[in-house]
């Protein structure tokens, strides 16, 4: 018997197909980095659907959230909106790491650093 899958909103899919072609400066990069299992031999996925989200970078192996952050997640209304997808993505055992934009670009190793450490401490943990 095949698992019951719920059905995607197409509509979501097809936003997060858009995303992928429009990656801002800072994806791009960090997608180079993180493709075909080159950090740590982790698969991950890009703008990745997490109904009713699509996050920027998704490693189901060990329930890793990444998100790229821009200036505009500066302002009041979407820091409150982040912290509650953030809150979200949480609940369902993911845990999420946000960097910002111009880190990513100016202080790339600074950001790998942490990330590996991040990455390291949820393999040890994972089943």
């Amino acid at each position: 018997m095949k698992a019951k899958h719920n059905k995607l909103d197409p509509q979501l899919l097809i936003f997060a197909k858009s995303m992928r072609q429009t990656a801002t400066d800072a994806e791009n990069l960090m997608w180079q980095l993180l493709r075909n299992k080159r950090f740590m031999n982790l698969k991950f996925r890009r703008q990745h659907v997490i109904a009713p989200y699509i996050v920027d970078f998704f490693c189901h192996e060990i329930g890793l959230v990444i998100e790229l952050d821009g200036s505009q997640h500066g302002t009041d209304d979407a820091i409150e909106y982040d912290a509650e997808r953030t809150q979200f993505l949480e609940a369902l055992g993911l845990k999420v790491v946000r960097y910002w934009n111009h880190e990513v670009l100016g202080r790339t190793d600074v950001v790998l650093e942490d990330l590996w450490s991040v990455c390291n401490e949820l393999k040890s943990t994972s089943p």
